[in-house]
């Protein structure tokens, strides 16, 4: 793959467009049909797309600890991650082999994976370990062909990978760079449903052409309006926004130059999960469809390096401040856009050059479900 941009590069490119009022341009316009935001069979064929996808479901560090736990629905099927006790980090269908009760919910730790229906009771390797009563009443149950249906788990780039249908190409993670560090912890997760068809709440992400008019007291003070720096690997795509402080990186070596805390940097892990490094604080955020208008936001808020007080503390500061401004700004708009998608006024949507990395998800996405 080529490389992302090092730090000494993004800031000198971010310092041309300054100089010169000007972004990264991509090269094509992109007219995306609005029935493909509509449409309840291409909801399906997307769904079915992410899980024969590798997808990122969580990231590593919200698996600390042998018995670490989480479980949630992906790509509409409940799905429960553990880190078992060899230190893998394994991924079943969440349901039990007995009568389909949900094993676990949430997050947790524990030593095995039990059914509150029945006691049925698995190992964190997935297989059946107790059967209440078992030899009575169900003499001829053999256990080795009844433990949790495994589906495959990869861990890269400080990412948890599922992939629900077969295994991931062997090349597949070359693309995709070490995205969260070791150094970084979890200190809250949750999920929030929007009412908007989950392209739309991706594409808020993609693009800082609006940000002088959706975000003219939150971010716009603080940022550039229209300048990104937007690099593709594979099928992913990584926009950089700066914030106006990076000016005092000019004064700085080019080989001691450290991003991190002048810009913010959304990756976008196709399909659809996006981890965004702010100032101090990171946020996974897997958009799973819940309908063709509806999506649920899972978010993993992770602080940016170590677990200390000072850390946690700089890292809700941050969380604070976007979350009450700029992340409801966005919410309004992408909720008003579904909302006008009950109108016939677009047979499209059109995506220009300010705006290509969503004209890459759309190619990709277009190519994937052809394919």
């Amino acid at each position: 793959m080529a490389a992302l941009l090092n730090d000494h590069e993004l800031t000198e490119r971010i310092f041309a467009h300054a100089a010169n009022r000007s972004t990264d341009v991509g090269a094509e316009i992109w007219r995306e049909p609005v029935a493909n935001y509509r449409d309840p069979a291409r909801l399906e064929a997307e769904l079915a797309l992410m899980r024969r996808t590798p997808t990122p479901f969580c990231p590593s560090a919200s698996l600390p600890e042998p018995g670490s736990y989480i479980a949630r629905e992906a790509a509409g099927v409940p799905i429960v991650v553990a880190r078992g006790e060899d230190g893998a980090v394994r991924a079943f269908q969440n349901v039990c082999r007995h009568r389909g009760m949900r094993l676990a919910d949430g997050a947790g730790c524990a030593k095995a994976l039990v059914c509150a229906y029945h006691g049925w009771t698995y190992g964190l390797d997935g297989a059946l370990r107790f059967v209440p009563h078992g030899e009575a009443g169900f003499p001829d149950l053999d256990k080795s062909k009844h433990g949790l249906k495994q589906v495959h788990a990869f861990e890269h780039g400080g990412l948890v990978f599922v992939t629900q249908e077969g295994a991931a190409p062997g090349n597949y993670f070359a693309d995709i760079p070490a995205i969260i560090g070791a150094d970084q912890r979890v200190y809250s997760s949750g999920v929030r449903e929007t009412p908007a068809n989950w392209k739309i709440a991706l594409e808020g992400f993609l693009e800082g052409y609006h940000i002088r008019t959706t975000h003219p007291e939150s971010f716009l003070p603080y940022g550039f309006d229209n300048l990104n720096v937007v690099e593709t690997f594979g099928r992913h795509a990584r926009v950089v926004f700066p914030f106006k402080r990076i000016e005092k990186l000019r004064d700085v070596a080019p080989a001691q130059r450290e991003v991190s805390g002048y810009v913010t940097l959304v990756y976008h892990i196709f399909p659809n999960v996006q981890v965004i490094r702010l100032s101090s604080h990171t946020v996974m955020l897997v958009l799973e469809p819940t309908g063709v208008g509806t999506n649920n936001q899972v978010a993993y808020l992770l602080t940016n390096r170590g677990c200390g007080d000072d850390a946690l503390a700089a890292a809700k500061k941050d969380m604070a401040f976007v979350s009450q401004t700029g992340a409801e700004e966005d919410r309004a708009m992408v909720t008003a856009i579904q909302r006008g998608l009950s109108a016939d006024a677009n047979d499209a949507f059109t995506f220009g050059r300010f705006e290509s990395a969503i004209v890459h998800l759309h190619k990709n996405l277009a190519a994937a479900l052809e394919g």
